[in-house]
């Protein structure tokens, strides 16, 4: 059962988040910012990277807003070091940096909010953690190589993103940008398909010269009364034009890797 899913069957629980940056006003804007959100609650706060090692120990919180750059231990460093806990803390990142974003591959973050970080910017990020909960991020984290292996980094006006391929339902192009649709919602980034085509061949798949697919969520592929070939998704609505140029390739993917 997901983290939302908990929160839909106990609604008098609201997830507990701690608090880690330097600058008091940067803690009271996080705080009133979470205050705004239903379902969350503050649990505590942290100046620097030791005492946000303390806190975690004593509160347990469910997620970490954490700064990096912070006095004695940086807020990188203290990362590092809770992602090796059994039990992490969701971790999402508050800062006014943006070039850490890929040591975040490393800590396992969860999402890079650059300051000053914005309601919705915010309100995303912790929707996107309540989708996974303690159990699943450590699955995730069992295989730490895989795992950091297998995020994209995207750069929006939030800041840094990080999704996880798995989670990737299909990247579609439109002009200059393409929309990456993914189980935590849509993300527009600068990358072309061809980029996410050849850096991510075992993950998605192409089936038109405007969509790549996550392997992951390809079910079938059919046929319309027109004769158009269409993708299905495994648990989604969704179905993906396949062009006559893909659809041998897709074919042959079906057959190689789909059962029976």
């Amino acid at each position: 059962m997901s983290r939302s899913d908990a929160m839909t069957a106990n609604s008098n629980h609201s997830l507990d988040i701690l608090i880690a940056d330097d600058e008091p006003l940067a803690r009271e804007r996080l705080r009133r910012l979470v205050d705004a959100l239903p379902g969350y609650r503050i649990c505590g706060e942290a100046a620097d990277g030791d005492s946000t090692l303390q806190q975690v120990a004593e509160l347990e919180p469910d997620i970490l807003l954490l700064d990096i750059r912070m006095p004695g231990m940086d807020g990188m460093e203290a990362a590092a070091r809770l992602s090796q806990l059994e039990h992490p803390p969701a971790l999402v990142f508050c800062t006014a940096y943006d070039h850490y974003a890929i040591q975040a591959f490393d800590v396992q973050a969860t999402a890079y909010l650059l300051k000053p970080v914005r309601k919705e910017a915010l309100a995303e990020a912790l929707e996107r953690v309540g989708r996974v909960n303690r159990v699943q991020r450590q699955q995730l984290a069992g295989n730490t190589n895989k795992q950091r292996n297998d995020q994209l980094a995207v750069r929006t006006h939030r800041g840094t993103e990080l999704i996880d391929l798995a989670d990737i339902l299909y990247c579609e192009a439109d002009q200059k940008y393409v929309t990456i649709h993914h189980l935590g919602g849509e993300t527009v980034s600068d990358y072309t398909l061809k980029e996410l085509e050849a850096s991510y061949p075992d993950q998605l798949l192409r089936v038109h010269r405007n969509t790549l697919v996550g392997v992951r969520f390809v079910k079938a592929l059919e046929r319309t009364t027109e004769g158009q070939s269409r993708i299905i998704l495994r648990d989604r609505p969704e179905r993906l034009a396949v062009s006559r140029r893909h659809a041998a390739d897709v074919r042959q993917w079906l057959q190689e890797h789909q059962p029976g």
